[in-house]
């Protein structure tokens, strides 16, 4: 079995595609887990330290050969309201994480933020799509929950 020991962020050198994986966001931080990608290619990742990998980004094989990751469409919440920004502080303040847009966000389906989002007005909708949110602090790595 093929063995992924790091992630690339561009394939500047052209580097030969071999497949690619369709992961959800929980599933998109990891540090040591087997894989089966989308066509079947079964490898394993096997990294120092956990990480986020993002969309776009890929694992590179021993063999020189990448895996190209894609988000999986996922149940989360669109949210739309004319106080978006307060809801995106109380989002914030729970330390969830959130895909921020021009009139929505999205965020993972969660009853009870759902119904703290009610009770602040905001429109609701369940939806199955990607789920890109945004980074931790500064805009690097993941948000936590205070449960890390």
């Amino acid at each position: 079995m093929q063995t992924s020991l790091k992630i690339i962020y561009h394939n500047h050198n052209n580097k030969d595609l071999l497949d690619e994986i369709s992961l959800s966001y929980e599933e998109r931080f990891i540090r040591r887990k087997k894989l089966i990608a989308n066509n079947g290619t079964e490898f394993l990742v096997n990294l120092e330290e956990t990480v986020s990998v993002d969309e776009n980004h890929f694992f590179e094989l021993e063999n020189g050969k990448i895996i190209k990751v894609l988000s999986k469409e996922e149940n989360l919440i669109e949210i739309t309201g004319d106080n978006l920004k307060q809801i995106i502080w109380h989002i914030g303040n729970r330390h969830l994480p959130c895909q921020i847009e021009e009139n929505r966000i999205l965020i993972q389906d969660d009853a009870v933020i759902l119904d703290m989002v009610l009770k602040l007005h905001g429109n609701v909708k369940k939806v199955i799509e990607k789920f890109n949110p945004e980074g931790g602090a500064y805009g690097l790595g993941r948000t936590h929950s205070h449960k890390h």
